[in-house]
């Protein structure tokens, strides 16, 4: 989705939980009253400052709290974690507001929580998209299979003998970031509406799921 100014930022923030908004680093956005999460150093976002946030929002809110995580992509895997189930249930009057210039650099699982909003003036997205060679082709082949021949390309994925878990999840992770640069890009919503099953995926498989099983379930 589109938003016109970075004043529409507010107003969106307002009507939902969790929303990504995709900036320019230069672009100042201010917000009253905000919690923010920056890094503090090394240019990461580390658990111990999102534990210190959460723990704040723990107290009643009597009116609208906005956390602000810019930029997102700096959220290391432990802080993002810890903030899944709170992106999800963000609470009635908590707002997450998660700025960021690369939306491609954002786990899966977070970006399965949030709904996209890209600035109109934002230059259009490089449709390139940065791995092996060999996962960006399972990638493509399990965004264009069909039902009849799914089997054979996750049969391939599972071929891999040692890793095969964190070979699958680069896989589907590569496979997220172009459906969602090719929407974005085209406007076709045929590469949006195949987004929850691969994010899906990949959150089953990244709790422990059976690799080949959650690859089929989710994707057929």
């Amino acid at each position: 989705m589109y938003f016109e100014k970075k004043s529409d930022i507010l107003k969106i923030a307002k009507r939902t939980g969790c929303a990504i908004f995709v900036l320019p680093d230069d672009e100042d956005v201010v917000f009253k009253k905000a919690l923010v999460l920056s890094p503090e150093e090394k240019s990461v976002i580390t658990i111990e400052q999102v534990r210190d946030v959460l723990v704040r929002l723990n107290m009643r809110q009597v009116e609208d709290q906005f956390v602000i995580i810019r930029p997102a992509d700096a959220l290391g895997d432990e802080a993002a974690n810890a903030m899944l189930k709170n992106l999800e249930e963000p609470g009635e009057k908590v707002h997450f507001v998660l700025i960021t210039s690369a939306p491609s650099a954002l786990l899966p699982t977070i970006l399965s929580r949030a709904e996209i909003y890209f600035l109109k003036t934002t230059p259009n997205i490089d449709t390139g998209v940065t791995c092996d060679e060999k996962i960006k082709t399972l990638a493509k082949k399990l965004m264009t299979s069909t039902s009849a021949d799914l089997l054979g390309v996750v049969e391939e994925i599972c071929k891999k003998k040692d890793g095969v878990r964190s070979f699958a999840l680069d896989v589907l992770a590569a496979a997220i970031e172009m459906l969602y640069k090719s929407y974005f890009i085209t406007n076709k919503t045929v590469f949006v509406s195949k987004l929850p099953k691969f994010l899906a995926a990949y959150e089953s498989i990244s709790k422990n799921g059976h690799v080949k099983l959650q690859l089929i379930a989710n994707l057929i």
